[in-house]
């Protein structure tokens, strides 16, 4: 890959918290790749519409407010109507550990819980990013 790596980090819902996503975004940065964040209080189309317009590899959805099982399904809904499928989608926030595999199901690639460092979530998409080059 001859660019850095673009991720939109994104709070989808009414979740008022954004200590962690401003967290994980500063470090991906640090890793050398290039972050959008779109601030709190986004619906699922606008982090779409903002994924596809960016021009974004990853899209890092943060949620504390309860509402994953809702917001992350249908920002994988919107992506497949628009065509962005492609674009890997990655969760994180306060996630029943009962969650994730129903997550996974929907099409999140993975999911960070409480207590994953971000160097996890950075080589998670480094090597998710690199995976889906290769099969381009």
């Amino acid at each position: 890959m001859n660019r850095p790596i673009r991720v939109l980090i994104a709070k989808p819902g009414l979740d008022g918290h954004d200590r962690g996503a401003l967290i994980i975004a500063q470090a991906l940065r640090d890793e050398g790749m290039e972050v959008i964040y779109t601030g709190l209080r986004q619906t699922p189309a606008q982090i779409v519409a903002t994924a596809i317009q960016e021009d974004v590899d990853v899209i890092g959805l943060s949620c504390l407010s309860g509402a994953h099982n809702e917001l992350f399904p249908e920002v994988m809904r919107l992506l497949r109507a628009e065509g962005a499928d492609d674009i890997i989608v990655i969760g994180g926030g306060v996630i029943p550990q009962e969650d994730v595999a129903y997550l996974k199901e929907q099409g999140i690639a993975e999911v960070f819980t409480s207590g994953a460092t971000t160097t996890e979530t950075a080589d998670y998409i480094r090597q998710a990013v690199l995976n889906k080059e290769a099969q381009a």
